[in-house]
């Protein structure tokens, strides 16, 4: 087949792999010159309707769908007996290959691939899609680290019923619902399921199940219990363990109920990695039931309203309440039109781009970030609610956004305000620690003087980065003689502390509110004098005269001797 060309548009170069029932090409678009994936049912399934029927099927649900984190279909065609689906090509390994190479992968790099997944799910099943056989070998990881989701070929329209001979079994063993194994109808949640497993596989290196063989494997899905996680892997956060036993419950009602809800938990795992906040989910509101509006077979009564009983005021009455429903119908319409809005499109954007079309919509925003080694710093890879999704006003969407790759130099913080400086570190995933002792420096007070590591050592995301921050730099003044309320101006610009004024008694009224003597300290007992370079908010101490008694004075703090009149 190599070098044969489909619809003189698609040559096949390069033989990628066989799949259960169709045969995988790498080819160029002759048109485009872009490498596409080409699946060609295999000859001998051609002539079989139902093999046929599930080929139609894949192409048919994946035209339904066109997500970032799906394998996008581009082309369907057929040539003689040769049917085949044109698909995105995706350069990279399987999640399966990955897990096979190193084993357990970090927590939060498996909470982002799952939060990338359901993704990919929230969109299928938004188009009434359930994917039916998630599992690592259908997760493709491009060679610039993007996930996407793949092969849906035994997926169905929800509330379909039709079973093909050819996915009887629906999925594959290891990863599917106790419902699947069961042979049972299938649900969304049942992806979830799916999704549960796949995360327990990344975070410790192996399914949760295994056996001789598929039976042994599904009656495990049905009646056992996993091995615990921490178990396993120690360094797995207790709330990501307890995102993934919620997706794996046996009892589907007892599971997520939808890809947004257990995306945002993955976030709440990421950000409260103790689990603390599961524990302040609100419980969920079921629907209240309708009841029948008839009343029981044989006790229908005919009501007749005789014209004498319609009184003035049974008609006043009867006009007060359609006016009243009237006007409360306009304020439930004024509220919607007024009050609703729906979720912007962000994915892409960058946060401050995002954060100005949330505001503009009158939402709210809260941010979570993640390290990426595919979208650039800053840029929004996850919302939620989904792109359309009605809100109220004031409402939060959830934004994920990129900190760039898991490694990466660290920046210049140096001659930053501490915020500005923790703001930075955080947009690259590194955290900050500010050392309790200032330093004296020209620099403004709360500027970064020093850190470490310093700038463009090579640092994880999640890691520290400690700063010192400056105390300022002021020269002390003389203000010895100066009236009480012209220091206190001075103290304050000079962005000193006036700590406390004593009170000197003194018979020459010339003297009264001027300064009689200072003391400076930096917290520490320790004494400065006039013209020391000292910190920012460093104390002062003044003594002031006020009208009396020279001779009942108390001592007086001084930092030179007084002048022999002053003593005098």
């Amino acid at each position: 087949m190599i070098g044969k060309v489909l619809d003189d548009r698609y040559e096949l170069v390069e033989f990628i792999g066989k799949g259960g029932m169709a045969l995988v090409y790498r080819a160029i678009d002759r048109r485009t010159k872009h490498s596409v994936a080409v699946k060609i049912l295999q000859p001998e399934f051609s002539k079989d309707k139902e093999f046929l029927a599930r080929f139609e099927r894949e192409a048919m649900t994946a035209s339904k769908m066109s997500h970032h984190n799906i394998v996008n279909l581009l082309d369907v065609g057929q040539e003689g007996d040769l049917r085949y689906i044109v698909m995105e090509y995706v350069q990279g390994r399987t999640l399966k290959e990955v897990i096979q190479q190193k084993g357990a992968l970090p927590p939060t790099v498996a909470a982002q691939i799952g939060i990338r997944i359901l993704s990919a799910l929230q969109h299928a099943h938004k188009n009434g899609i359930i994917h039916r056989d998630i599992k690592p070998q259908n997760i493709l990881v491009h060679a610039d680290g993007h996930i996407k989701v793949a092969d849906f070929g035994i997926a169905r329209v929800a509330g379909s019923n039709t079973i093909s001979k050819a996915d009887s079994v629906m999925g594959s063993v290891h990863y599917f619902s106790p419902e699947q194994a069961k042979g049972e109808e299938v649900t969304f949640s049942s992806d979830l399921y799916s999704v549960g497993v796949v995360l327990y596989e990344m975070l410790t290196g192996v399914p949760p199940f295994d056996g001789d063989t598929p039976v042994a494997i599904a009656l495990l899905h049905i009646n056992g219990t996993p091995t615990p996680i921490a178990q396993l892997n120690p360094a797995v956060p207790p709330a990501l363990e307890r995102v993934v036993e919620k997706a794996m419950e046996k009892n589907p009602e007892k599971r997520y109920q939808s890809a947004r809800e257990m995306a945002q938990d993955l976030q709440h795992a990421m950000q409260e990695p103790d689990g603390t906040w599961m524990g302040r989910l609100p419980d969920k509101v079921s629907p209240p039931v309708e009841q029948p509006i008839n009343p029981p077979t044989g006790q229908h009564k005919k009501i007749r309203l005789h014209h004498s009983a319609l009184s003035i005021a049974g008609v006043v009455a009867l006009s007060l309440v359609v006016v009243a429903g009237m006007a409360w119908a306009s304020v439930l319409i004024y509220d919607r039109i007024v009050n609703t809005t729906e979720a912007p499109y962000l994915l892409d954007e960058s946060e401050q781009s995002a954060l100005r079309i949330i505001e503009r919509a009158g939402l709210q925003a809260k941010i979570s970030r993640v390290s990426d080694e595919v979208k650039p710093q800053g840029s929004v890879i996850l919302q939620s609610p989904e792109y359309g999704t009605s809100m109220r006003k004031n409402e939060t969407v959830f934004l994920t956004v990129s900190t760039g790759p898991v490694e990466q130099p660290v920046p210049d913080c140096r001659g930053m305000k501490m915020e500005e400086a923790r703001d930075t570190l955080e947009r690259c995933g590194f955290l900050l620690l500010v050392l309790p002792n200032r330093v004296l420096s020209e620099q403004t007070w709360d500027t970064v003087v020093t850190q470490s590591p310093e700038e463009g050592e090579i640092l994880s995301s999640g890691n520290v980065v400690q700063v010192q921050l400056s105390g300022g730099m002021v020269t002390l003044p003389d203000m010895n003689g100066m009236l009480l309320e012209d220091a206190r101006a001075l103290i304050n610009q000079l962005r000193l502390h006036l700590n406390e004024v004593r009170e000197i008694p003194c018979d020459d009224p010339a003297l009264v509110g001027h300064v009689a003597a200072q003391q400076f300290t930096d917290g520490n007992l320790t004494i400065y004098n006039v013209g020391d370079q000292v910190m920012e908010n460093s104390e002062v101490m003044l003594a002031v005269y006020v009208p009396g008694n020279l001779e009942q004075s108390s001592e007086a703090p001084t930092d030179t001797e007084p002048p022999a009149d002053e003593a005098t």
